[in-house]
C-alpha cells in the first residue's frame, strides 16, 4: 500500500509572507527543518510526497505565472538537490468564488489517490490552513496543522514545527488496526508499538485478557483487543483468530523494519523460569518446550497455549523459541506471555538515528 504526505506549499514547505505572495525569488524561504525531515521520512519510513496547492489567480496580474514558474523552479531544484523528490505537483488555479471540485479542500486534485492503493491509516495531509485538514477528512486520512494553535482531536494534530510533525507522522508510522471477521470470529485490534503499556482487553475469556493485558503492559505497547467468538461451540477458534490477528497487526505495525534490533530475548517468575528468544526475520517457526499438567487454568485450555504462540509466530513472520520450567502451571504460562512481552520490547526497538535493515540480505 502506499504510504503518501500530500503537502501543502506556501506556508508548509516555504514561507509565506504577510502579503501571502511568493512572486519573486527574494521571497523564497523554507520553512525551518522542512528538508531535513522529509528526507527522512522518505528514505528511513518509505513515505512518497504529493504537493496539493491552491494559487488564487495564478497567471493574472497580481501573481503572473511567469513568477509563479520561476519561484517554482528554484523550489524544485533545491529539494531535488537534497534527494527530496515528489512524485506529483498538483496547482489548482482558480479563485475561491469559482467552487471548482479541484480545489482545495475538495478532494478533485487528490481524487486517483483516494481510489487507488492508499494507505488510508499512514497516510496525512500536511498544511498551514484549515482547508487542509478538512481536506484530510474529505480523503479519510490524518490531517497535520503547521501553527501555534492548540486544538488537536483524534483526526488531526496541530504541531508547531517540522520537528512535531516528523515525530507525529514516526509515531503513527508504527501503528496498526486491523478487523478481521469470519464465521466463527469478529475481531478488532488496535496496536501502537511506541506506547505506554496501556491495554483493553476483551476476548470472553478472562484468563486470556489477562494474559494479553500482562503482554500489553511489559512489551509497554498500547493494545486494544475486542473479540466476539462463538465460545458456545468452544475456546478453539477464539484463542486462535486472536493469535492470528494480533501477529498480522504487528507485522503491519513494524513496517518496513528499519532500525529495528530484530532479535530479543528471559524471565523468571516465583518457581518458573521461562525463556523466550524472538526474531522478526520474515521466517515463521515455533520451538516449543513447555509442559502444563491441568487441563485448564482459569477458562483457557492448556493445550492452546503453544496453539497461540504457533499462529502468532505464523501471522507476525517471525522466529519464537520458548522454554519454561517451573512447578506452579499459572505462573508458568504467566512467565511466557511476560517474557515474550520482553523480548518483543527489546526487538521492535528502533535506533531512528541509525535506520539501517538489520540484515545482510537487504530485505526482511
Amino acid at each position: 500500500m502506499r504510504k503518501i504526505l500530500f503537502l501543502d506549499r506556501d506556508g508548509t514547505i516555504i514561507k509565506e509572507p504577510e502579503d501571502e505572495q511568493i512572486d519573486s525569488l527574494e521571497k523564497l524561504e523554507f520553512v525551518p527543518g522542512v528538508i531535513r525531515s522529509l528526507y527522512q521520512l522518505i528514505y528511513q519510513f518509505d513515505y512518497e510526497l504529493v504537493m496539493v496547492s491552491n494559487q488564487d489567480g495564478l497567471g493574472t496580474n497580481s501573481y503572473p505565472i511567469e513568477s509563479f514558474d520561476l519561484v517554482q523552479d528554484k523550489l524544485m531544484k533545491t529539494l531535488n538537490g537534497e534527494g527530496i523528490k515528489f512524485s506529483e505537483i498538483l496547482i489548482d488555479k482558480s479563485f475561491p468564488d469559482e467552487k471548482l471540485p479541484t480545489r482545495k479542500p475538495e478532494i478533485g486534485l487528490v481524487q486517483k489517490y483516494v481510489n487507488e492503493n492508499l494507505d488510508y491509516a499512514k497516510s496525512f495531509v500536511i498544511g498551514d490552513r484549515m482547508s487542509d485538514l478538512q481536506l484530510a477528512k474529505n480523503m479519510n486520512i490524518k490531517g497535520i496543522l503547521l501553527g501555534n494553535m492548540r486544538l488537536d482531536t483524534d483526526e488531526f494534530k496541530i504541531c508547531s514545527n517540522w520537528s512535531e510533525i516528523s515525530e507525529v507522522i514516526r509515531n503513527n508510522y508504527r501503528t496498526s488496526k486491523l478487523i478481521r471477521k469470519t464465521n466463527e470470529t469478529d475481531i478488532e485490534i488496535r496496536l501502537s508499538l511506541n506506547g505506554n503499556g496501556n491495554s483493553n482487553i476483551s476476548t470472553g475469556l478472562k484468563f486470556f485478557d489477562h494474559m494479553l493485558e500482562q503482554f500489553a503492559k511489559h512489551s509497554e505497547i498500547d493494545l486494544s483487543i475486542k473479540v466476539k467468538g462463538d465460545l458456545e461451540v468452544d475456546e478453539h477458534h477464539t484463542i486462535e483468530d486472536t493469535a492470528l490477528a494480533l501477529g498480522e497487526t504487528f507485522r503491519n505495525a513494524l513496517g518496513n523494519k528499519k532500525g529495528i534490533e530484530r532479535y530479543g530475548f528471559t524471565l523468571p517468575m516465583d518457581d518458573c523460569l521461562a525463556q523466550v528468544a524472538i526474531d522478526f526475520g520474515g521466517r515463521p517457526w515455533l520451538v516449543w518446550n513447555a509442559d502444563f499438567n491441568r487441563e485448564k487454568i482459569g477458562d483457557m485450555p492448556t493445550e492452546m497455549f503453544y496453539h497461540f504462540f504457533k499462529s502468532f509466530s505464523d501471522a507476525a513472520q517471525c522466529n519464537i523459541n520458548i522454554k519454561a520450567e517451573g512447578t506452579n502451571e499459572h505462573h508458568k504460562i504467566e512467565s511466557i506471555f511476560k517474557a515474550l512481552a520482553k523480548a518483543i520490547k527489546m526487538a521492535f526497538k528502533q535506533d531512528s538515528d541509525s535506520m539501517q535493515l538489520p540484515s545482510t540480505k537487504g530485505i526482511l
